[in-house]
């Protein structure tokens, strides 16, 4: 009863005054909740919508929920299973839980941990030492995983303006406007769809080219 009393407690709080770059939502399908947490400015996540699953025990709030990335990350303190290495998800002695705590306060301190890493209690020994004794290897390979993993669609992370959404909902739309070469990575016309449509001569709809970015993983478990 006082599981179910203080969660509906939390998530109406959590629903009307989120901490920032943090929503958490009861799952329609499950018990479970699921929350977004957005990555960091002046972080590698930076721009990331990180997905994770918070499982509330039977004893909550006397003991912690159990929280898990289901986005994949490259942090010293997540792992491949998105398990996460922070005190106040155990118990004491060994962990720092307490029933005053609350979801939104668990997940601001994982938000806080995405930004301030702390590789001195790892989760991941090589991305620690990594991000300990080569910075710009770990913010390299963290960016490349978080613009393959937690961008959102690829029709949203491609420079090609908002036309492109309105091609996708009305294929006929650019029916009456030119195919156009696909644009070099360079070209000021594949940033500003303004000028590509002056350029444009009449004929079938233009195509639009989003490179992949690889993720590079130098051995994280």
């Amino acid at each position: 009863m006082q599981r179910a009393s203080r969660l509906k407690r939390e998530l109406q709080l959590l629903a009307t005054e989120p901490p920032p770059g943090i929503t958490c939502w009861q799952d329609t399908h499950r018990d479970d909740l699921r929350a977004q947490i957005l990555g960091g400015a002046d972080t590698p996540y930076e721009k990331g919508v990180f997905k994770l699953e918070v499982v509330i025990p039977e004893r909550y709030p006397f003991e912690p929920p159990q929280i898990r990335f289901l986005t994949p990350i490259y942090h010293p303190n997540i792992d491949s299973a998105g398990r996460i290495c922070l005190d106040i998800l155990k118990l004491p002695p060994k962990g720092a839980w307490r029933p005053s705590l609350s979801i939104a306060t668990v997940l601001t301190s994982i938000q806080l941990l995405m930004s301030e890493p702390n590789p001195d209690d790892p989760l991941v020994a090589d991305v620690s030492s990594e991000f300990k004794y080569n910075k710009p290897v770990f913010l390299r390979n963290a960016r490349q995983w978080t613009e393959k993993h937690a961008r959102p669609s690829r029709e949203v992370r491609c420079s090609c303006g908002p036309d492109l959404a309105a091609a996708a909902a009305d294929p006929d739309a650019d029916e009456e406007e030119a195919p156009g070469s696909l644009p070099e990575a360079g070209d000021p016309e594949a940033r500003d769809p303004a000028r590509k449509r002056k350029a444009r001569q009449p004929g079938g709809a233009e195509k639009k080219f989003c490179p992949d970015v690889e993720g590079v993983c130098p051995g994280s478990s």
